[in-house]
């Protein structure tokens, strides 16, 4: 029986995993002469400098609603994606770090701001310029009926002035990591959209995500090179402060079509052929698609076998402070941890980073939203390698976030497989707990088309940020891992090959 074909982003997936036996031989010098700047600049525009919004306000400023409006967006996008250090390098051209981390630190994402006119914002296009931390208006007239059309007229766009646009510039991360770019693009999206999420829990916004849009109406909105840089999300901020503005959640996600015939596409093109591929073109749902989520589909826990011991994760909720004080704290100085020291850690800290991370409805009385919006969380799994934690045996267990439990699926050290499948990096050996983040690609595209490949990233990097997040705030050391063998991690964990696996992350004590 002949092979049925598979759409575009299976073989996107399957073509761009990293193999022990051909990963040598693929291997390129990187271009130096090359390198993206990771900032983009304007020629022309007006500026609005978002600086001195971060200070205290004095008594007389307080009592302006522009200087509070102002001061509240700038506490947001500094939260979300602002510069957080800056290192001196030996070539003489500094080293940036932002509030969300990126694969390389080649940050390909860009943020936008869409004003249908507000008391502190006039209508307008406006680029997020991080360098500086300003705003830089490149373009005046009213946008809003446009982003309304290209959301196929998304319910929150109607109540709501102010939208957040993220988009990739595909060059920054393909300088260095070619095709498989793709993948860690739409992860340092995700990563992004956990910051804003929390972000604006702090400054008294409510963001909607919005994965499903016309993307050649977007990208031409922002007057982008669809082969260069490409419209990734559309985030709606309600005003929580305003009494019209405090909506209900709604769908996130629309589906594309399923290409299955497609051309030989050299390596170097595969990136670019497959975002297209991914693209809507029209409402694929049918004009009015997006619907209320009052009551979302519920993640299924796997992996209840008799032989599967299992042990519970509920713990008590992190304790942010006082005005989440803490939290912004540990967004702002996060950083990816380079070495581990090989030693444990303990169940309980465990326990709380899972529950920030997947019970979000637990922190709702410190004032966090307790259904954040994700694309499908159904479609994703989680799996934890256990190398070193007091009180959890050695082994690979499945996390049921209904249940609240892990269940151990094998039972052995994984130590050396784990340093080998993170392409012999030093992190996958000495971490104490390895989190894959793996979904059935069949199935998803099957619900979404080739588009949900966009999904999956997006929401395996907000789970990482999460991750990350928690395990900085209880001092531990944390970092992601875009990069390794694919099928040795569903071998390693003992999946099926359909699994596909989609970020990992490790969790340790920092060398």
């Amino acid at each position: 029986m002949p092979d049925l074909p598979i759409s575009i982003a299976q073989h996107y997936h399957d073509r761009t995993k990293y193999d022990p036996d051909t990963l040598a031989a693929k291997a390129r010098k990187l271009d130096w002469e090359n390198q993206p700047i990771p900032f983009k600049e304007y020629k022309i525009g007006k500026t609005i400098d978002l600086k001195p919004y971060l200070k205290k306000l004095s008594e007389e400023e307080r009592k302006d609603r522009g200087v509070l409006g102002l001061k509240r967006l700038s506490r947001l996008l500094f939260c979300t994606y602002g510069l957080t250090a800056k290192v001196p390098t030996s070539t003489g051209n500094p080293l940036y770090f932002r509030a969300a981390p990126s694969a390389g630190g080649l940050y390909p994402a860009e943020v936008y701001l869409i004003s249908q006119g507000t008391p502190f914002l006039p209508p307008g296009l406006y680029n997020y310029q991080t360098k500086t931390h300003s705003l830089i208006r490149f373009w005046d007239a009213d946008a809003w009926p446009t982003l309304k059309g290209s959301c196929f007229w998304h319910p929150v766009l109607e109540s709501t002035r102010l939208a957040i646009a993220t988009t990739a510039v595909f060059y920054r991360s393909a300088w260095r990591y070619e095709d498989r770019a793709y993948r860690r693009i739409f992860l340092d999206t995700g990563h992004l959209l956990g910051n804003l999420e929390l972000a604006s829990a702090l400054t008294d916004y409510r963001p909607h995500a919005i994965g499903g849009f016309l993307d050649a109406s977007l990208n031409k909105l922002f007057y982008l090179d669809p082969d260069r840089e490409a419209a990734i999300a559309v985030i709606p901020l309600a005003d929580l402060l305003a009494v019209d503005q405090n909506l209900p959640p709604y769908r996130t996600a629309l589906p594309s079509a399923t290409q299955t015939t497609y051309p030989e596409v050299a390596d170097g093109d595969l990136l670019t052929y497959f975002h297209h591929a991914t693209e809507i073109d029209t409402d694929t749902s049918g004009t009015g698609g997006w619907t209320r989520d009052s009551e979302p589909e519920e993640r299924e826990d796997k992996y209840n076998l008799p032989f599967c011991s299992k042990v519970s994760t509920r713990t008590p909720p992190i304790d942010w402070g006082e005005n989440l004080q803490g939290l912004e704290n540990t967004i702002l100085r996060r950083r990816s941890t380079r070495s581990y020291n090989g030693a444990s850690i303990t169940l309980e800290e465990l326990n709380a980073i899972l529950d920030f991370t997947y019970h979000p409805e637990h922190y709702l009385y410190q004032g966090l939203d307790g259904q954040p919006d994700f694309f499908d969380l159904t479609l994703l799994e989680t799996f934890v390698a256990v190398s070193s934690v007091e009180g959890l045996d050695e082994g690979c267990y499945y996390y049921a976030p209904k249940a609240e439990e892990l269940r151990q699926v094998r039972f052995k050290n994984f130590r050396r497989e784990l340093h080998f499948l993170c392409l012999g990096q030093d992190l996958g050996r000495d971490a104490a707990a390895l989190v894959f983040h793996t979904a059935d690609l069949k199935k998803a595209i099957a619900k979404y088309g080739d588009r949900v490949y966009r999904y999956l990233h997006m929401d395996a990097g907000h789970l990482g940020q999460r991750l990350n997040l928690a395990a900085i705030y209880m001092g531990l050391g944390v970092s992601g891992i875009g990069g390794f063998f694919d099928d040795r991690v569903n071998e390693v964990l003992g999946i099926p090959e359909d699994e596909a696996v989609i970020y990992i992350t490790t969790l340790g004590r920092p060398r």
